[in-house]
C-alpha cells in the first residue's frame, strides 16, 4: 500500500509539473510540490513506522497546509488536487477514522478563493473525490486485516487438525496394538500355568499367542505406512465374535448375543462399537478379575444400535479411567453417540455405547 501511494505521489507531481508549465505559473509551486512529494513518500514511511498519534496528526496537518499552498500557487491545477487526495488516503492509514474524516471535510476548502458558484461546484467535486479516496482506502485496509485474520485462523485450524490427528493415531495404537499385546500377555500367562501339567494345551495357547503377536506386528506396519489401522472389513457381528473368541482363549469365557435384524451402519458408528468392545474386553481381562464376560449387540432400536460389554468381576475396579475409556468416548462422540458405565462393587460392570443407525 505504501509503495502504491508513493507511485501515485510521483505521478501526481508529474501532472503538477505539466499543469504549471502549460499555465506558466510561478516556479515556487514546483518547489513546494517537490517538498510535498518528498514528505509524502519518505516522510510518510517514517511516520507510519513510528505509529504515534501525535506525530501522525502533525504530519497530516503539515501536509494539509503545504498542499493548500501548492494548490494556490499552481493556480488550482489537477496535479495539486491529486496530491491532496493522496493525503486523504494516507490520513485513513495513519489516523483514527474521525480524524481522517476531518481531513476529508477540510480538503474542499481549497476552493474558498473562487467565486461562490464556482467554488461550490468545485468544492463539491473535490469533496466527492476525497470521500471516494477515503472509502476506497478504508476498504483496502479492512480487506488486508481480513486476510491477516484468515491467515491466523488457517494456522489455528492447521494446529487443531494436527492435534486431532495425533489423538487419532494415539487412539488407534492404543486400541489395536494395546489390545493385541494384552491378549498375548494373557495367553502366555495361561500357557505358563498349564505348561507342566498339560504341555499340549500349553503349546496350543502359545500358538495362538504367536498368531496374535504376528497380527499385532502387521497392525504396526500398517499404522507406520498409513497412520491408520481400520477395523477388518467384515460384518460387525462377525468381528465381535472374533473378539469374544480371543477373550475366551485368553482365559475369560466370553459370549456374544445379537438382538434384532442386523443392518449396515456408518463407518464411524461401526468403528466406534468395535473399538468399544475391544477396549471393554481388554479392561475385563486386565482389571475385572471376572469369571465370564458377555457382548450384547442390540439392533432392536429404531434409530440407534447399542453395544454392551458386561462382566461379573469386582465392579468399580473394572472401570478404566485412563486413555482407553477416553478413546471410547471420543469415538462415540464423533459418530454422534454416547457412552455410559454402570458398576457396583462386587457385582460387575457394564459398558454401554449407543450410536445412531
Amino acid at each position: 500500500m505504501n509503495r502504491a501511494l508513493a507511485a501515485l505521489t510521483v505521478a501526481a507531481y508529474v501532472t503538477l509539473v505539466a499543469g504549471v508549465t502549460e499555465a506558466h505559473r510561478p516556479v515556487a509551486s514546483l518547489v513546494l510540490g517537490a517538498v510535498y512529494a518528498i514528505i509524502a513518500t519518505v516522510g510518510f514511511g517514517w511516520v507510519a513506522r513510528k505509529d504515534r498519534r501525535g506525530i501522525s496528526l502533525a504530519y497530516a496537518g503539515g501536509q494539509l497546509h503545504l498542499g493548500f499552498a501548492v494548490f494556490v500557487t499552481s493556480g488550482a491545477t489537477v496535479g495539486a488536487v491529486l496530491l491532496l487526495l493522496i493525503l486523504v488516503s494516507q490520513s485513513v492509514l495513519l489516523l483514527p477514522l474521525p480524524w481522517a474524516l476531518v481531513v476529508v471535510a477540510t480538503v474542499p476548502f481549497v476552493h474558498l478563493g473562487m467565486a461562490w458558484r464556482d467554488g461550490l461546484r468545485e468544492g463539491l467535486g473535490t469533496l466527492a473525490a476525497a470521500a471516494f479516496a477515503a472509502v476506497l482506502t478504508h476498504l483496502i485496509v479492512q480487506e488486508r486485516k481480513a486476510r491477516e485474520q484468515l491467515r491466523v485462523y488457517a494456522l489455528q485450524v492447521e494446529r487443531l487438525a494436527a492435534a486431532q490427528e495425533r489423538n487419532r493415531v494415539a487412539r488407534d495404537i492404543h486400541d489395536s496394538l494395546g489390545h493385541s499385546l494384552t491378549v498375548v500377555q494373557m495367553q502366555v500367562k495361561a500357557a505358563r500355568a498349564v505348561l507342566s501339567k498339560d504341555p499340549a494345551r500349553a503349546d496350543a495357547v502359545l500358538a495362538k499367542a504367536q498368531k496374535q503377536a504376528e497380527e499385532a506386528l502387521a497392525a504396526v506396519r500398517r499404522s507406520v505406512s498409513s497412520l491408520r489401522d481400520p477395523r477388518p472389513a467384515v460384518p460387525l457381528p462377525e468381528a465381535l465374535r472374533a473378539l469374544a473368541e480371543e477373550a475366551s482363549a485368553a482365559g475369560v469365557p466370553t459370549s456374544l448375543d445379537v438382538s434384532g435384524t442386523t443392518r449396515s451402519l456408518a463407518t464411524a458408528a461401526e468403528e466406534s462399537l468395535y473399538r468399544a468392545a475391544q477396549e471393554g474386553l481388554t479392561n475385563v481381562r486386565k482389571h475385572a478379575r471376572a469369571t465370564r464376560a458377555m457382548l450384547l449387540l442390540d439392533y432392536t432400536g429404531v434409530a440407534a444400535v447399542r453395544l454392551e460389554v458386561r462382566d461379573d468381576g469386582v465392579g468399580i475396579a473394572a472401570v478404566d479411567s485412563g486413555f482407553g475409556l477416553l478413546g471410547v468416548r471420543e469415538r462415540a462422540a464423533q459418530a454422534g453417540g454416547r457412552v455410559s458405565i454402570e458398576s457396583a462393587v462386587g457385582r460387575g460392570s457394564t459398558l454401554c455405547v449407543e450410536v445412531p443407525g
